[in-house]
């Protein structure tokens, strides 16, 4: 007993691996198969890749959104009179005036509904135009709306009587309109039966998008060209942030003061807010198709972890015959493992990273990387990859070195 006991004191003792070399065994594998190594991090790689995106590019488009809301003014109040069966509900003639007076509105203006048909000339279909809404206009609107002119210049006090017409965006493009009127090229609308000369052609509204489908006239002409009542339908104004809640508690009462409940207040800025929040939930989606990518790069890691272990059986016999320990086989598969998901998962996020790059430069959002979530995704493909790896390298561990050896 004593001599096997002094025997076995003088065997030599198992080496222990640095992490070099850790690092060292476990890219063996990757740089004998480098294609299988490519091939094996792609899900890896993709659903990383997805998710950075669905992150990053939301984050840069709310970033725009209130870029421009600031730009904008999120202050804007609407006041719109809400139609009723059988009934003709409106706001009195003077409404933006009467809206005026409420403390703290600093500015309003009105529209009014004419109801009336607009085409480009007689010749054409009535129903070609559908959904163009013809409405009279105070000549502040744009200041308040936070407007501005595509082409030519918006309705005038000196103007409001005269058969003039300003067009949004989008109703221009309806009515196949490029440009305004000028002395040498007058563009004319058919208004109901009355031709109207478009002076000018409104950019696009973020905040107020319905505007864009509008065509504007002024307020005397509607009244004597269309036989309009002259009561207004929608009154907008402006107060600041802090007085919002009281202003649009006082905007039903003072605009029709018998039947308050007949008027719908809203701010057009949440309206597209919530759109934006809207997007963002369907985003959701696209993180889980990224989950599940990365659940299919992870099986298919494991799967060639398994593969390898079968391939390197002689390896490992050899290793093991040669000194080396459980732990080490183990720590070298393990290694190779979190390796390939580690180096899909940087891939992937730079890939990830600079589409969401290109992709805000594109259209000129603000290029916002979330930061926290690149970080996240490699640490997550690192975890997947250790669990892949984990029983294909207790697996090769527990490899006989004899049984190893016998397969080659």
């Amino acid at each position: 007993m004593r001599g096997t006991t002094e025997a076995s004191a003088g065997l030599p003792q198992p080496g222990r691996l640095t992490p070099v070399d850790v690092l060292q065994l476990a890219t063996l594998g990757l740089r004998s198969r480098p294609l299988r190594a490519v091939l094996s991090t792609l899900g890896i790689a993709i659903g990383m890749a997805t998710l950075v995106l669905v992150v990053a590019i939301p984050q840069s488009s709310n970033a725009a959104l209130l870029a421009r809301l600031a730009a904008l003014g999120s202050n804007l109040v609407e006041a719109e009179a809400q139609a009723q069966p059988n009934l003709a509900v409106s706001f009195p003639s003077d409404a933006a005036a009467m809206a005026a007076r409420i403390r703290s509105v600093t500015a309003a203006a009105e529209l009014g509904n004419t109801a009336a048909v607009v085409r480009r000339s007689g010749l054409i279909n009535p129903q070609t135009t559908v959904g163009l809404n013809v409405l009279a206009s105070s000549p502040n609107l744009l200041g308040v709306v936070s407007g501005a002119m595509y082409t030519g210049r918006f309705l005038q006090t000196s103007t409001a009587g005269f058969p003039v017409a300003v067009l949004g965006y989008q109703a221009a493009g309806s009515l196949g309109i490029a440009h305004a009127s000028t002395p040498a090229r007058p563009v004319n609308v058919l208004i109901g039966s009355r031709l109207f000369t478009v002076i000018g052609i409104t950019a696009p509204m973020p905040v107020t998008a319905d505007l864009d489908w509008a065509v504007f006239l002024g307020w005397a002409a509607a009244r004597a060209d269309l036989h309009w009542s002259g009561r207004a339908s929608i009154v907008y104004v402006r107060a600041p942030d802090r007085q919002l809640a009281g202003v649009s508690a006082l905007l039903g009462p003072t605009l029709d003061p018998a039947d308050p409940g007949y008027v719908n207040v809203s701010r057009p800025s949440d309206a597209l807010a919530a759109k934006r929040a809207a997007q963002a939930t369907g985003s959701g989606l696209l993180i889980g198709l990224a989950a599940v990518s990365l659940l299919v790069g992870g099986v298919g890691i494991a799967n060639t972890m398994f593969v390898a272990v079968l391939e390197r059986r002689p390896e490992i016999g050899l290793r093991r015959a040669l000194g080396a320990t459980r732990r080490q086989i183990r720590l070298q598969f393990l290694g190779e493992a979190v390796t390939l998901s580690g180096l899909g998962g940087l891939a992937g996020s730079t890939i990830g990273v600079l589409g969401a790059t290109l992709y805000a430069l594109w259209e000129r959002w603000p290029v916002v990387i979330p930061l926290p979530v690149v970080a996240a995704s490699v640490a997550g493909a690192v975890c997947v990859g250790a669990i892949a790896g984990l029983y294909p390298a207790i697996r090769a561990a527990l490899l006989p070195p004899t049984e190893a050896l016998a397969s080659t």
